[in-house]
């Protein structure tokens, strides 16, 4: 049998040739969900039996191919939660944290403690997820479209203890979904944002997540200008809507909010200092 350095070694050399800078983590994360141990070097020199040493390798090259590491382990964490994740779901990242971040300063600053919350193309459910275990007074719905993403999205309600949050199977571009939530305090929502030229320059890793959560057509603002036109309505006077975007399309989706009467937006940017979310007050609900 191999011994447990010697495969570490192994996988590392095969993970980075796609990327060295990740090489050591991607390695450590792989031997810590197949071994089960949260430190599984400390014992460098303990052997590893024959089956595991082959699903270990195994893992190693499909992430030296470019598969994505969240698929391979059928997990990711975001806001200390673990989320199921796999083909058909978009992987939660780090980015998105800052938009719960400014959902639930709003939550304090306007001292709603049992808000009305909709999270629109919820995907995992993580945003959803997250604000309900900040605010358990909450009524959070989350509402998605792709069968195989609510797979995971009805999964990880359960598995972190947010069975109460209302799932909604629909379509966010219809009105005949918006007409299903009334009443809101916060419209959430990271919906598909990738341009055209954003998809023909997609890294591997990312080409195996669901196109359908990442494209947003020409100018990726599409959904943008659908879901603040059609769930204007749907928000109270008084409330917010609040959107995580790409890079530079903050002045973009600035001008789509106050075109519908959305106004007082707030910017805030992510870790990497990038501008990465908006809210804006809804300041006269309008019929539809």
């Amino acid at each position: 049998m191999v011994s447990r350095g010697e495969l570490s070694a192994r996988c590392r050399e095969l993970i980075a040739q796609r990327d060295e800078d990740s090489a050591d983590f991607e390695t450590n994360c792989i031997f810590q969900d197949i071994l089960g141990e949260k430190f599984p070097m400390f014992a460098p020199k303990e052997p590893v039996p024959d089956d595991k040493a082959s699903e270990i390798l195994s893992v190693a090259k499909r992430r030296s191919e470019g598969y994505p590491l969240q698929y391979l382990l059928g997990q990711w964490e975001f806001w200390g939660c673990n989320f199921k994740v796999g083909d058909g779901v978009l992987i939660p990242r780090p980015d998105t944290e800052t938009l719960v971040e400014q959902v639930l300063d709003i939550c304090r600053r306007e001292k709603l403690t049992s808000p009305k919350i909709a999270d629109l193309c919820s995907g995992s459910g993580c945003i959803a997820v997250a604000l309900q275990k900040e605010l358990p007074k909450a009524e959070v719905y989350a509402v998605e479209l792709s069968e195989k993403a609510l797979f995971y999205l009805r999964q990880n309600t359960v598995l972190n203890g947010c069975g109460d949050i209302k799932i909604i199977s629909g379509d966010v571009l219809k009105s005949e979904t918006a007409h299903q939530i009334t009443g809101l305090d916060v419209l959430v929502s990271n919906p598909p944002y990738l341009t055209s030229q954003d998809m023909s320059e997609l890294m591997t890793e990312v080409r195996y997540e669901p196109e359908s959560a990442l494209f947003g057509g020409e100018d990726g603002l599409n959904f943008y200008r659908s879901i603040t036109e059609l769930w204007k309505a749907s928000i109270n006077e008084g409330g917010y809507i609040v959107y995580e975007f790409g890079f530079g399309q903050h002045d973009a989706v600035k001008d789509i909010l106050e075109k519908n009467g959305f106004t007082e937006v707030e910017f805030r940017c992510d870790g990497a200092d990038i501008i990465r979310t908006a809210a804006a007050l809804n300041i006269k609900t309008l019929s539809r």
